[in-house]
């Protein structure tokens, strides 16, 4: 039986030739794009014919009847009647061309300032979507990939508009930070790089994809270890840096003073920030604040002497110092003390007598590691110096050019490098160098005190990689481990952690302190304690201004001249780096707290704190976690982690 030919039509499926089918597919944006292209095109096409049928009927021939015609007799005829009829209407349709032109003209470029009833619905454009959608960002996830652990999300605000959101907005502001001034993560990890605007061409043309691309991003980041270290820090002024030194996972950065990121959000909280020169919120302690690094730089003249093979050297203390020459100074310990008429008082650390490596770094002598660096020269100590990222200069003035290191960050692009970018430590070892500042340098006093704490933590963690290698700090969980050196063979790294562990573990280290805490957790340790004077600027209390007096000076004419000058204060910081645990360390940790005093009274038991924080989360190894937990939970990302009663 023969099918009627309607009832064929019908059964074709038409639905192909629908324009969403024709032009969008899986991209929404598509149709309406051609859709207004097609509409422009056509209108375009009218508006031509309708302009040139209508001049076109001015120039038309006459017929043979016409010619010779007055003209009030060729108006009346029905040709002549007709035309003129045609050429109003060619008009009327080209003015309503023009309006409906106009109309398109108004809603795509004036509407949007001027239309409210328009404005109330924009938010319906496809178009103005993935312009929102443009402007979001990927949540940012720390090392677990949990949700409860996300660090930067969006959520539902009170005026129903999505907003963005920090678990942490103090603890992560420096790294994260602000849309003014200096990037952090936020900025880098999800820049944009072209306009999120695109005409009707571009999106019928170039656009491939149903829908914009964000990333989340999984940090290395631990969100309860972050928020930790931030807690050791209230109340004062510092640093902590977190890293593994096995493969350079950047696990906790804390800088106090903090903000908060929506106090930056505006420009007058921003400005106010700034302008705070008494806590200085927006600068990062831990990689652009430069201190005198104390007795924790002998872990670097250590280094130095097994690069150099001089770890053997055994060396005296004196009960009256050591001078590095019979005209300069004595170089004295902590215990001694340095009296103006050149006397010196005390007993040396661990006694006034000769000393080898080992138990000269357990007890802290100052004496032995000037006479250490001494012995290994300045060129070896700028050999050591580069492998650990530190740039050794030529003068002390030198050493005062800013200069920013991104190329210790392991990290997918070059803008997170240089958003996290640590100022870059500097050591003189130039020519000009005495030998007694050699000595200091070695002991981590005079030219040493460009130092951060950055820097410090990757100092400790040379010698806590097993094989001895510096890796690239990292904070993209996603990006493979990179080396930056080989800085020791894998048995000097071990012996050197060995040495470290005397100064945690055996009776008269300066560390000893660390131990007591974490008795009974099985954990060993390894460690220096630091303290270091700095003269520091004195502000205001009330104004927050710098204070300053008057002096007088002689000019390069030796005259006398009265200039104003700041008031110095002499600061004691308080240092401690700490490696745990010592058979194959897990975490390097960086403390230091401004005018905290001796090392071992503040730093040292917050690296202890931070060490059994870490063991709570399981951070050290299986073996070392608590035994009363919770059975394992899967999170998003596959990880695990137990949770505490």
């Amino acid at each position: 039986m023969k099918m009627p030919l309607a009832a064929l039509i019908l059964a074709i499926d038409w639905s192909w030739l629908r324009p969403e089918s024709l032009f969008g597919g899986q991209i929404l944006e598509r149709t309406p794009a051609a859709l207004s292209i097609a509409y422009i095109i056509g209108l375009g096409i009218v508006i031509g014919l309708l302009i040139l049928t209508f001049f076109d009927n001015f120039k038309r021939p006459l017929f043979p009847f016409e010619i010779g015609l007055p003209r009030e007799a060729a108006r009346r005829i029905t040709t002549a009647i007709a035309n003129r009829s045609i050429r109003i209407w060619q008009t009327v349709f080209l003015l309503l061309a023009l309006t409906v032109f106009g109309f398109q003209v108004y809603w795509v470029y004036f509407a949007e300032d001027y239309n409210e009833q328009f404005q109330a619905v924009s938010y319906k454009d496809l178009r103005t979507r993935r312009t929102s959608a443009a402007s979001l960002r990927g949540w940012i996830f720390d090392r677990t990939g949990s949700l409860e652990n996300a660090i930067a999300y969006y959520k539902v605000g009170e005026d129903r508009n999505i907003i963005r959101a920090y678990s942490l907005d103090r603890e992560m502001a420096h790294l994260l930070g602000t849309e003014r001034g200096t990037p952090g993560l936020e900025r880098t990890l999800f820049s944009k790089e072209s306009d999120p605007m695109p005409e009707a061409w571009e999106i019928l043309t170039k656009i491939k994809q149903p829908g914009l691309s964000v990333t989340d991003v999984k940090l290395t980041i631990d969100k309860e270890l972050q928020e930790f270290v931030a807690k050791q820090l209230e109340g004062r002024k510092g640093a902590i840096v977190v890293i593994n030194p096995q493969n350079g996972d950047l696990l906790a950065m804390y800088s106090n003073p903090s903000f908060r990121l929506s106090e930056a959000q505006d420009l007058a909280g921003y400005l106010d920030l700034e302008s705070d020169n008494v806590n200085k919120p927006l600068l990062n302690r831990a990689t652009r604040e430069f201190y005198v690094p104390g007795s924790t730089f002998k872990t670097f003249t250590m280094i130095s002497a097994f690069r150099a093979g001089k770890q053997s050297a055994v060396f005296p203390s004196y009960p009256e110092g050591f001078r590095p020459s019979r005209s300069s100074r004595p170089i004295v310990d902590a215990t001694q003390k340095l009296l103006p008429d050149g006397t010196v008082t005390g007993v040396c650390d661990g006694g006034c007598g000769e000393k080898n490596i080992q138990f000269a770094y357990q007890v802290s002598s100052n004496q032995y590691f000037a006479q250490l660096a001494i012995l290994i020269g300045r060129e070896r100590m700028a050999e050591t110096a580069a492998q650990l990222g530190i740039l050794p200069v030529e003068t002390p003035n030198d050493a005062l050019i800013p200069r920013f290191f991104p190329l210790i960050w392991n990290t997918s692009n070059q803008k997170i490098a240089s958003a996290l970018a640590p100022q870059q430590s500097t050591l003189v070892t130039g020519k000009t160098l005495s030998a007694f500042d050699l000595g200091l340098e070695g002991m981590g006093q005079g030219f040493a005190g460009q130092m951060t704490p950055f820097q410090l933590v990757l100092i400790a963690s040379a010698p806590a990689n097993l094989e001895g290698k510096l890796m690239k700090p990292r904070i993209e969980a996603n990006q493979p481990p990179q080396v930056f050196s080989q800085v020791l063979t894998p048995q000097q790294a071990l012996q050197i952690r060995q040495i470290m562990s005397t100064v945690t573990e055996e009776p008269g280290g300066t560390g000893t302190v660390i131990s007591a805490k974490l008795a009974g957790t099985g954990i060993r340790t390894g460690g220096k304690t630091g303290t270091a004077e700095k003269l520091a600027p004195v502000f205001d209390e009330k104004t927050g201004r710098l204070k300053t007096q008057r002096v007088k000076v002689r000019d390069a004419n030796g005259q006398l001249k009265e200039i104003e000058q700041p008031v110095m204060y002499e600061r004691v910081d308080s240092w401690f780096i700490s490696i745990a645990p010592l058979e194959r360390p897990q975490v390097a940790i960086a403390v230091v707290v401004e005018g905290g005093g001796f090392g071992a009274r503040t730093a040292a038991p917050i690296a202890a704190n931070i060490i059994l924080k870490a063991r709570e989360l399981g951070l050290l190894g299986d073996q070392y976690k608590p035994k009363s937990t919770l059975p394992k939970t899967q999170t998003k990302s596959g990880n695990k982690r137990s949770k505490n009663n």
